[in-house]
């Protein structure tokens, strides 16, 4: 019987940290941050649902975020300010993702690559989801800023004022939902949440 790294190799998504070129009171690798996108797709497509008469896949948005950094496994976080520096560089990166991306479904059986290729690769998707997922990428990044700013420091300011701006002009009205119900909670102590059992 054949042996196959996929999985293994996504395990070493925690070694890969985020924000590299930020001052960071903690460090935050890929895979914390897969998860917390993973969850915040799940709940804004679900906002989308309940609240706006939609019918998206949840679970299948949670999936794709909970892989759509898998190939910084290969390339490495390249931090946004370069990625996005020039549209040479944007398209280049995008090119080079996609490759990584297939070395990545050679490494599973064939008979599972069509499943997995529709979660790192997911063009057949509905836009409208993709953006859900983007979406919620985005406030992953803001939360980030929150806690980093909780802890006294300065150096997230300016990205937070960059990623509200990028996520009020999406202008989802499942970002506004969530921004007024959810975020507020994220710059309180865990006694101001009244977590108790």
């Amino acid at each position: 019987m054949s042996s196959y790294h996929f999985f293994a190799i996504m395990s070493r998504m925690k070694y890969i940290n985020r924000w590299s070129l930020m001052n960071n009171t903690r460090q935050e690798n890929i895979s914390e941050h897969s998860l917390t996108v993973a969850m915040l797709a799940h709940v804004l497509t679900t906002i989308s649902n309940q609240r706006l008469g939609n019918h998206y896949d949840a679970e299948h948005a949670a999936a794709i975020a909970l892989f759509h950094d898998c190939t910084e496994i290969i390339t490495g976080d390249l931090p946004t300010p370069i990625k996005y520096a020039s549209k040479t560089l944007r398209h280049a990166y995008k090119d080079i993702e996609e490759e990584a991306a297939r070395h990545l479904l050679s490494t599973l059986p064939q008979d599972l690559r069509d499943v997995y290729e529709k979660l790192l690769l997911p063009t057949d998707t509905d836009p409208y989801v993709l953006r859900l997922v983007k979406a919620a990428d985005r406030l992953s990044a803001l939360i980030k800023c929150i806690e980093e700013e909780q802890m006294g420091n300065r150096e997230f300011m300016r990205a937070k004022s960059e990623i509200l701006t990028s996520l009020r002009e999406m202008d989802m009205v499942e970002i506004n939902i969530f921004m007024q119900e959810f975020l507020p909670s994220y710059a309180l102590s865990l006694d101001e949440q009244n977590f108790t059992l």
